[in-house]
């Protein structure tokens, strides 16, 4: 039996076969040995969709690659490869996580019993490692943003730039953190003087543009997208996947909007909100003329 093709479903094991061993269509049986030929060593894997508790979706894809020859113990192990997907099914996706995972070369039906039960076992172990790194990935977010609160370094600035774009999700649970924080916190003295009558005037001012041309662009390009994903639906080209990550996307963008304030810094936000949501649009164009 060869390899498993792209696997549809949560799982679909390949152990199994329609004809007894020996028969012309059956596998062959066991050799004289009681041990089972290379190629039944092999019961397939797993594909699983994933979101995880901050909203990114994520693929789990776990393959048994039967035995093989590890390289540097030049030995033959039973292999087990786990790869996980961050942002599936657009374009921004990519891999976050990858290993093998290797066991005795044991050539039994009991050996591929206990694979078949640790590929149930890899698959939960992958969401828990997605959910630990998201943590960690808020927290480096968090720590960026308040170093580019205080320094308004330009390098710090495209740091978590790149991090809005790859994890849009992590970065708005970040942000909410942020706020929640800050509202708990106890104010801290003041250490410099405020500025001037006519240098307040013009920041507000100044802000309060950006600001407002931000909310103008971000309620068009919901709008725009809301009406090419009906489009989308009408012609039969909406998958399940591409309107969940337009629902969050336009949720998040909406909680932007609720909460903005006159911040250079939520100025600068609702600036990324908007450059999502055009990318995600054009996306969706895209689609729509395919």
């Amino acid at each position: 039996m060869g390899r498993s093709a792209t696997i549809t479903a949560t799982e679909e094991c390949l152990n199994t076969a329609p004809d007894p061993p020996g028969s012309p269509s059956g596998p062959p049986r066991e050799g004289s040995s009681g041990l089972l030929d290379r190629k039944l060593c092999q019961v397939g894997g797993a594909n699983q969709n994933y979101t995880s508790a901050a909203g990114t979706l994520y693929h789990i894809q776990i393959e048994d690659r039967g035995p093989v020859v590890d390289r540097a113990s030049e030995s033959e192990v039973r292999r087990v490869n786990v790869i996980v997907y961050a942002n599936y099914g657009e374009a921004n996706a990519r891999i976050v996580h990858g290993r093998d995972h290797d066991y005795p070369d044991i050539r039994t039906h009991a050996h591929n019993a206990f694979i078949k039960s640790r590929i149930a076992d890899l698959a939960a172990e992958a969401r828990r490692v997605i959910e630990e790194t998201e943590q960690r990935e808020v927290m480096r977010i968090k720590c960026l943003i308040r170093e580019y609160y205080i320094t308004k370094s330009e390098v710090v600035k495209k740091e978590f730039e790149e991090a809005n774009i790859v994890f849009p999700f992590l970065f708005s649970r970040a942000w909410t953190e942020l706020k929640m924080e800050r509202a708990t916190a106890v104010p801290a003295p003041a250490a410099a003087p405020a500025p001037g009558p006519v240098d307040a005037v013009v920041t507000e001012v100044d802000e309060d543009a950006e600001l407002a041309e931000s909310v103008v662009q971000i309620e068009k390009t919901i709008r725009e997208i809301e009406d090419d994903l009906q489009s989308l639906k009408a012609a039969g080209k909406a998958d399940d996947i591409l309107l969940q990550t337009c629902r969050k996307l336009i949720t998040r963008a909406q909680e932007s909007l609720a909460e903005r304030d006159a911040s250079g810094f939520a100025t600068r936000r609702l600036e990324m909100t908007r450059n999502s949501l055009m990318t995600t649009a054009r996306q969706v164009r895209s689609r729509l003329k395919g």
